[in-house]
């Protein structure tokens, strides 16, 4: 083990993504000594770039892998997971996702494919700034804190993000293959935190639509065991 990685690891920063700055107050030393020790581990494999300035032990070091989740916002800081990869998170969906999707308070898209962690996409939302985390929960996974929007923000995000009409609960089901009771789990108080956050009318609608979609369904539900009970 070289000089960086023994000084890393009895710094308690295995498990942590490093950027130059906290690597220049463990090693010390001059930025020429500093360079050259990371490109050593580099070249040896037991330090990986996760972009410019930004590095990971290899799994061989760390208590816990590296999360895309974690990987994702400090590629694009200020960044949350959403859409399907949340949807897959939450077990709302199905099937496995394999990019992981992030919105973005920047006004570009960016695609990332890194050849060891995979590949993230950041895409911005037109969303009024005062409503960008709402519906966005804190989760820790392997040791890392990262954002992740709930069921509901990440579907409206989907619906947001591809412009969709809301053509009734049908297209939820078949289309994104999301099961009725998942739908029946949000509250009142879900939708509300998320009707300031979407500025074109478009997605202010599917909410609406979405909102209402489901109250048939508890209607429907409770018409159904009133009349079995009966």
């Amino acid at each position: 083990m070289i000089a960086l990685i023994s000084r890393i690891t009895h710094g308690g920063y295995a498990d942590r993504i490093l950027n130059d700055r906290q690597l220049a107050r463990l090693l010390g030393g001059s930025d020429d000594r500093r360079y050259g020790q990371v490109k050593r581990a580099l070249k040896s494999g037991e330090l990986i770039r996760v972009m410019r300035g930004h590095y990971v032990l290899a799994d061989t070091y760390r208590t816990q892998p590296v999360h895309p989740f974690a990987l994702a916002q400090t590629l694009v800081t200020g960044s949350y997971v959403s859409m399907e990869t949340a949807l897959a998170f939450h077990g709302w969906i199905p099937e496995a996702v394999y990019t992981t999707a992030s919105v973005t308070p920047g006004r570009k898209s960016k695609t990332v494919d890194h050849k060891q962690f995979g590949s993230f996409e950041f895409n911005p939302l037109a969303l009024h700034k005062s409503g960008f985390l709402a519906g966005v929960e804190r989760h820790v996974l392997s040791k890392q804190a990262v954002l992740v929007a709930s069921p509901l923000r990440a579907l409206m995000d989907l619906a947001a993000f591809r412009k969709q009409d809301w053509v009734g609960v049908s297209w939820i089901e078949t289309g994104i293959r999301i099961a009725p009771e998942h739908l029946l789990e949000t509250r009142r108080q879900d939708f509300a935190a998320l009707e300031g956050v979407y500025k074109h009318k478009l997605a202010r609608m599917f909410l609406a639509g979405l909102e209402a979609g489901v109250r048939e369904m508890r209607s429907a539900i409770r018409l159904e065991q009133k009349e079995s009970s009966s």
